[in-house]
């Protein structure tokens, strides 16, 4: 069922694009999934997203942005205040330093305004490629690879890149696709790695995209015990989860955040 050899460049440019094709089929309804209004929102979650989920950001920004709704107000914002409203998501306190930074850079070069260029955006503290990507290509329409711990994993095991390294990452996997299909191609590939292909287990049997795959057979190819290891609207059970995903596909985040809302400790 796996493919061992990768082939041309040609070909592996061809199973690459029809994995995308699959993968869009599979997860229609798959989106950025951190909760943000504007760039400026975009770029504070981001940074706050290091080494905590997605969820709990999404928590959390609700109330710090409730408080500090742009760059200035945030800029001037109490220290330990801060530190308080972030304290959920680990790491506050170095959290906290990096967006008044972030913010206080906004402020002073950039008009209180978050720039569209990724040159721009990796000056500012705390952005990385990954980060500016994530902001061009969901904030500002502009294409963007985004190479986070799921995609990086998964491209590996796809044959699209060797490279641990995720710059190398990025520029190797757009060699296989078109800009168009860049920022959408990041969103698939990183649901796919958080419901499917996981880290440890990945739940071959139930993989859309096994026949594909180089890396077919590293996880669990019993179709039934592959079931039970997938997550989110996939996990057994969620059946009606799922299909209200597939209904509402422009609904996607707010039936996602309706679904895992659960209170924050001391926010």
């Amino acid at each position: 069922m796996a493919i061992t050899d990768a082939g041309s460049p040609l070909a592996l440019k061809r199973r690459a694009r029809k994995i995308n094709r699959v993968l869009a089929e599979k997860y229609p309804y798959a989106h950025a999934e951190l909760d943000f209004r504007n760039p400026f929102e975009l770029v504070v979650a981001t940074v706050l997203s290091a080494q905590t989920t997605d969820v709990l950001v999404n928590q959390v920004t609700k109330i710090l942005f409730a408080r500090y709704p742009d760059a200035r107000s945030m800029a001037e914002a109490d220290p330990v205040e801060l530190e308080t409203i972030l304290q959920p998501t680990g790491f506050f306190r170095a959290k906290a330093r990096n967006v008044l930074a972030l913010c206080n850079r906004l402020v002073d070069e950039f008009d209180g305004q978050v720039p569209g260029r990724l040159e721009d955006l990796v000056t500012l503290p705390g952005v990385g490629r990954k980060t500016a990507n994530v902001v061009l290509g969901n904030a500002f329409g502009v294409p963007g690879i985004t190479v986070d711990t799921h995609f990086g994993r998964l491209a590996r095991r796809f044959g699209w890149t060797a490279s641990e390294d995720p710059v190398k990452v990025e520029f190797d996997v757009a060699e296989l696709f078109e800009p168009r299909d860049w920022t959408m191609l990041s969103h698939r590939v990183v649901f796919h790695g958080r419901r499917i292909c996981h880290a440890k287990k990945p739940a071959c049997g139930a993989c859309p995209v096994a026949s594909l795959c180089p890396s077919y057979g590293d996880g669990e190819t019993d179709p039934v015990k592959a079931a039970k290891l997938l997550k989110y609207e996939l996990a057994p059970g969620n059946d009606a989860l799922l299909e209200q995903l597939l209904a509402e596909t422009h609904r996607a985040a707010e039936i996602r955040m309706e679904s895992q809302r659960r209170p924050v400790d001391g926010v």
